[in-house]
């Protein structure tokens, strides 16, 4: 699970209410959302995320089969700042991944909103940067 160097996994969680738990105890600078979980759905779930006291400087990565402009103003409006598809290849999700724990924006190429500096399928990994970016 950690294949790269700079990247490591601290946790995942099976639904929203479980994903905001597990960045609460691991500190996180990144968490990867599916947009559809149970209990509490990702986008949710990152807006709880990043407005929780402690949690501030952690970014919020959502991954989507949808790409509307709904949804990626419900993801820019919870704090998230990210929005790639979910079929993007491995690479360009960990580009993903490392711009976003930069302290940049991402979007999905082809996305409705234009990518902009600053500011698993079912389950969500958290990221973090502890001796390099751990998830």
């Amino acid at each position: 699970m950690n294949a790269e160097d700079d990247l490591t996994v601290v946790g995942e969680a099976t639904n929203g209410s479980e994903a905001v738990r597990q960045a609460l105890a691991t500190r996180p600078d990144v968490v990867l959302m599916d947009i559809r979980m149970p209990e509490l759905d990702g986008i949710k779930a990152t807006a709880e995320i990043v407005r929780t006291r402690g949690l501030e400087r952690v970014r919020g990565l959502i991954l989507t089969t949808y790409d509307t402009d709904a949804y990626v103003f419900e993801a820019l409006q919870a704090g998230a700042s990210g929005f790639p598809l979910k079929d993007a290849g491995p690479a360009e999700l960990l580009h993903a991944i490392r711009v976003v724990a930069a302290g940049d924006a991402l979007l999905a190429p082809g996305s409705p909103v234009a990518s902009s500096p600053s500011s698993p399928p079912g389950g969500s990994p958290l990221m973090s940067r502890r001796n390099g970016w751990r998830c």
